[in-house]
């Protein structure tokens, strides 16, 4: 018997699967992430499955929601950005000051037009410049130069002076992308340069945890379009595994469920992933899949990511009153499970006069040798404080000021995380969930109840009592699932953008939910959280109802606490099939090596024919031979790169987009298309012993 093994690494827990030759679940285990050294999680849940047959494993794969988890928080390692060509306008709708902030962009000289010929020279001395003075303070560079992917050359040099400097890694914008639009693409450069740090760690760690279990077989990573590459691949680009988690979730949702047409919602840690499959596939997006504020350039699964999860802090956000997440923060209930001696402090707090210190612990999250590099003589200090265990907050504010601020600074760089209130605190409180403290959760809930009435005037929740707020806090993941999944089915049918859909999603939601309220209140077991539904919701006159053919696949540790309320809410027919708790292990070694090459050819004057290859523009005097040779520079790097990213063999399949036009005096006249080869295979697996 040979074994497929399946590692999901997300932001709470590390799951790990043994599936048969049939594809069926014989094993699984579940154990805490260990951000600081992830190899103790990883060895957490192998250890629980089965040792003797951990020998017979003949492939390995692995998802993971970190680096989605790091889009959606705004965390990453620090990176310096080489633009060539960029004006003012096109850095500030790229992103990248939002994201990286000023001091990590560099503007030069450069760039190419849209016929690929070099609008300026690049300044040697001024790129020299800008490494030298970066190279010690960041992880990676990346590099982006306008109409890079119609001629590469700017970033193929600038990539060669980095090299020739230092050995940083460098991710260049053609590499990753290759439609038009410059500010996108350099913030796709920008983003996969930030995740390389994480990625490479998070394989280090699967790497020495397997070979320390002598388990000696082909390790692959999953994508976010769902197929697999080799580590060395995806070491290249990290990027493309931002939405790896929810691709494998949806691949292991349809594998468990037996459904082909559903929608899929994977609840995690920190994130809340949505993807409506069809015919047993998910659709995938080629412009770009939006996480969080952020949309790369990525082919990936189409998921609605959203920083709503488990572990997703319950706080006051402004004019909308009562908001969780995007921030994901330590639960108490977790904490106080790791470390009892904090339910001293939180006993007290919960008679003290309210502010905003109490629950807050803080603990070292990852280091990051760029970012420690950077710290002053107290975040050192206060990195150094952390070592041995929670910093209490409210005692570090009374007596050293100047640890905690050092500690917030931590904590705002992602080398620090601060424990809250969160739903799965909530879970606890109500019995929903028991796997951690639940003394714990009960003093955070009531000491979040006293900070929200007394310091913001929100609720109306009775000294000591502990079950009202956390009622309202399941009810209000409830209501914010039920949007989300309204937004992507307005999104799905066509009809209105993100922007649209969540502005409607609020109102349809309240309407939807309005006929459901007793069922929710049945779910959640209190009435006044919930509120009385109108006689208007027991008659409407018209109702919002999801497709009875589209049942909710609900998937994720989280999942069974909250998705039949959703689903009762909502009245869409419910599965949460056996093992949906590590789907995402499960999807890990479904899927196939799977590698497209884009290629654009253009007709910029009649009777000319331009391919923009990776070497440069090539004219040809027709469309066909254009077309053949777009076809066979395409179809031999997509089967290169397949055999490279780990296939055991390939076929190739071409599909072709155009853009064309017939009119009564010119006829047919050609402007542009884009050749695509997509070559898939089987991953290579280790011959069973």
């Amino acid at each position: 018997m040979a074994y497929s093994l399946g590692i999901d690494t997300g932001g709470t827990f590390t799951d790990a699967v043994l599936l048969d030759d049939r594809k069926q679940v014989v094993a699984s285990a579940k154990s805490l992430t260990t951000r600081f050294d992830l190899a103790q999680g990883i060895a957490g849940a192998l250890d629980h499955l089965p040792q003797e047959w951990l020998a017979m494993v003949t492939l390995v794969s692995l998802s993971t929601t970190l680096t989605t988890n790091s889009v959606v928080e705004g965390r990453g390692s620090p990176v310096c950005v080489l633009l060539a060509g960029y004006d003012a306008l096109q850095v500030k709708s790229s992103g990248l000051v939002d994201l990286l902030g000023n001091e990590g962009i560099v503007c030069l000289g450069g760039g190419h037009d849209a016929g690929g010929i070099a609008t300026q020279a690049l300044d040697e001395a001024a790129a020299r410049a800008a490494i030298a003075q970066h190279m010690g303070r960041v992880s990676a560079f990346a590099i982006s130069a306008t109409f890079g992917v119609r001629n590469p050359a700017h970033e193929l040099q600038l990539r060669a002076w980095v090299q020739d400097m230092c050995d940083l890694p460098v991710t260049c914008g053609h590499e990753l992308a290759s439609s038009l639009g410059a500010p996108r693409r350099a913030l796709t450069a920008a983003l996969n340069a930030r995740m390389i740090f994480h990625v490479k760690a998070l394989i280090e760690s699967v790497q020495r945890t397997l070979a320390a279990r002598a388990i000696d077989a082909p390790l692959m990573v999953v994508q976010g379009d769902g197929s697999l590459i080799n580590v060395a691949s995806a070491l290249r680009r990290p990027v493309n595994t931002v939405l790896s988690g929810p691709a494998a979730s949806v691949l292991g949702a349809c594998a468990l469920s037996g459904l082909q047409n559903a929608v899929v919602a994977d609840m995690g840690g920190t994130t809340t992933d949505i993807a409506v499959v069809r015919n047993g596939l998910p659709e995938l997006s080629f412009d770009g899949a939006l996480v969080g504020n952020w949309r790369p350039m990525v082919e990936a699964v189409k998921v609605y990511a959203v920083g709503l999860g488990g572990d997703s802090e319950v706080r006051l956000h402004g004019g909308d009153g009562l908001t969780i997440g995007p921030r994901r923060v330590v639960p108490i209930s977790l904490l106080a499970h790791q470390h009892p001696h904090i339910l001293a402090a939180l006993e007290r707090q919960q008679h003290e006069t309210p502010h905003a210190s109490q629950m807050r612990f803080a603990q070292r999250l990852h280091a990051d040798a760029a970012l420690l590099a950077r710290l002053n003589d107290d975040e050192l200090y206060a990195w150094e404080c952390l070592a041995a265990g929670p910093v209490d907050l409210e005692r570090a504010n009374m007596e050293n000021r100047a640890l905690a601020r050092a500690i917030a600074r931590l904590e705002r760089k992602g080398l620090a995380i601060y424990s809250g209130f969160t739903p799965s605190d909530a879970a606890h409180v109500l019995g929903l969930s028991a796997h951690w403290s639940i003394a714990g959760a009960t003093f955070a809930a009531r000491i979040w109840a006293r900070q929200m009435r007394h310091m913001y005037g929100l609720g109306t929740w009775k000294q000591g009592d502990a079950i009202g707020p956390a009622h309202d806090v399941v009810a209000k993941v409830v209501d914010t699932i039920c949007q989300k999944l309204i937004e992507a089915g307005l999104n799905d049918a066509g009809q209105m953008n993100e922007t649209s859909a969540g502005k409607v999603a609020a109102l349809l939601t309240t309407m939807a939910l309005a006929g459901g309220k007793s069922s929710l209140v049945q779910a959640t077991g209190n009435a006044d959280s919930v509120g009385l539904a109108s006689a208007a919701a027991h008659n409407p006159v018209f109702q919002l109802q999801f497709s009875p053919t589209m049942p909710l696949v609900g998937v994720g540790a989280p999942a069974a606490s909250y998705y039949p309320a959703v689903a009762q809410g909502l009245g869409v027919a419910l599965q949460l099939p056996a093992h949906a708790e590590v789907a995402n292990a499960v999807g890990a070694v479904l899927g196939q090596v799977s590698q497209r090459v884009h290629i654009t050819l253009t007709q910029p004057s009649r009777g000319v024919f331009k391919v923009f290859t990776a070497q440069g523009p090539v004219d040809f005097a027709d469309l066909a031979s254009a077309v053949a040779h777009a076809q066979h520079l395409a179809g031999t790097q997509a089967s290169e790169s397949a055999v490279a990213a780990g296939a055991d063999g390939v076929t190739v399949a071409f599909t072709q987009r155009s853009n064309s036009v017939d009119n009564d005096i010119d006829g047919n006249v050609f402007f542009e298309a884009v050749v695509t080869a997509t070559a898939s295979g089987p991953p290579l697996r280790k011959l069973p012993s």
